[in-house]
């Protein structure tokens, strides 16, 4: 069974921009973070839009759009903050983890 949890949150400007993606490709507007081994730093960030929320996953809701993480990269995300940016330096999502010792120049990577 899911959980809805406030050990991560997604800001409106990222709920926003999870709602136009997900319109656009015709999909519920979830936004699944994930972590995986790899990067420059060790860790690495991967999102994606899911179809639905998995058994075990933390589920957060902002302005109508839902982040899910599962049980294993929530360890390693707790507390953080999930963003859009849209600056000179592009347009991504990005993670202000507080868990996170050091990062990389591409905002993708950390290590714990």
């Amino acid at each position: 069974m899911a959980t809805l949890a406030s050990d991560v949150t997604l800001t409106p400007a990222a709920a926003a921009r999870v709602a136009v993606i997900a319109e656009r490709q015709g999909k519920p507007a979830i936004l699944r973070l994930s972590v995986e081994g790899g990067g420059c730093s060790g860790f690495q960030y991967k999102f994606g839009l899911a179809d639905a929320p998995e058994a075990g996953d933390t589920i957060v809701e902002t302005d109508g759009a839902r982040l899910v993480v599962d049980d294993m990269s929530l360890d390693l995300v707790r507390g953080a903050e999930v963003d859009f940016v849209d600056n000179l330096g592009g347009a991504h999502f990005s993670v202000s983890n507080p868990n996170a010792a050091s990062g990389c120049g591409c905002g993708t990577s950390f290590s714990v």
